[in-house]
């Protein structure tokens, strides 16, 4: 029988969890903002769900823990403090940890948790609050190879892929490449916008004419509408986007990777954060063209 346990109810965190519950009809959940949980009660009143103010509840009831937090520190605290899962787990606990965090965290836990028999895997995702609600994310996964088929069932119900990355901290690697790409791809779907506005371009034709071709992208279909309207409530905010690329940029400067326009766009949104706009977003990158 699957004992399941999730650690955050966030903007992702909230519709994993809602997939599990409708698939396993119980969990047990640990979440610091009661506002969350209390929603997911009430969307999902008919299913069992325990809530829980103990993370020592999660670790010794818990078979899978799933986690989706904020940072590093937020998993040291959930993990490894005197209070946290691994001082009271059961061995054979598999563990799958959907924040963005850095390799090295990655590495550190899954070292940590093999101590005790236990599997701990690196699976950040990609997809944004729409993926996340119609359980179409891609997950890249990190950790022990062997023990993927015992975790994947669970995963599926919330994902369209799931790719293994390779040993611990290669999923976070491979989120750090989505996130180079990711803010790329909204800066030059910034400026396309901000050239076709300023020559008087039809929205519709203009979607029309290249969104099959070679410029279509993710952010085109469901952000370029958005963008022209100037609406950017949309999920994915960019305090958090910021807190990713520092992360990224973090790892390029210790390796020696040149990155001159990721750079730029950190260096954007640090603006945007400080002009008032952490929680717009991250397609509100087109405010600063206007």
């Amino acid at each position: 029988m699957k004992k399941i346990g999730f650690i955050g109810l966030g903007i992702m965190g909230y519709w994993m969890a809602t997939h599990l519950l409708k698939k396993y009809k119980t969990i047990l959940v640990f979440n610091r903002s009661k506002k969350n949980l209390i929603k997911l009660k009430k969307n999902n009143s008919s299913l069992k769900i325990i809530s829980t103010d103990s993370l020592k509840s999660i670790g010794e009831q818990s078979n899978f823990i799933f986690s989706c937090v904020g940072n590093d520190s937020d998993l040291e605290e959930i993990y490894f403090s005197r209070n946290g899962i691994f001082n009271n787990m059961n061995k054979t606990t598999y563990i799958v940890d959907h924040t963005t965090s850095t390799s090295d965290f990655a590495i550190y836990a899954s070292k940590k948790f093999s101590k005790k028999k236990s599997y701990f895997f690196d699976a950040p995702v990609s997809g944004g609050e729409i993926g996340a609600k119609k359980g179409l994310l891609s997950v890249m996964i990190g950790g022990y190879k062997k023990q993927l088929e015992i975790i994947l069932p669970l995963i599926e119900n919330y994902s369209k892929k799931i790719t293994y990355m390779g040993t611990a901290g290669n999923g976070q690697l491979a989120k750090m490449v989505n996130q180079i790409c990711v803010a790329g791809v909204i800066q030059g779907l910034s400026e396309g916008l901000i050239f076709a506005k300023k020559n008087n371009l039809n929205f519709n034709n203009l979607f029309s004419a290249i969104s099959s071709g070679a410029a279509q992208s993710w952010q085109m279909d469901n952000r370029s509408k958005t963008m022209w309207n100037n609406k950017f409530n949309f999920g994915f905010m960019n305090k958090h986007m910021y807190k990713d690329l520092k992360i990224l940029e973090k790892v390029a400067t210790n390796k020696k990777i040149n990155l001159p326009i990721t750079k730029e766009i950190i260096r954007f949104y640090k603006i945007l954060i400080k002009n008032g706009f952490e929680s717009e977003d991250t397609s509100s990158l087109i405010k600063l063209l206007k």
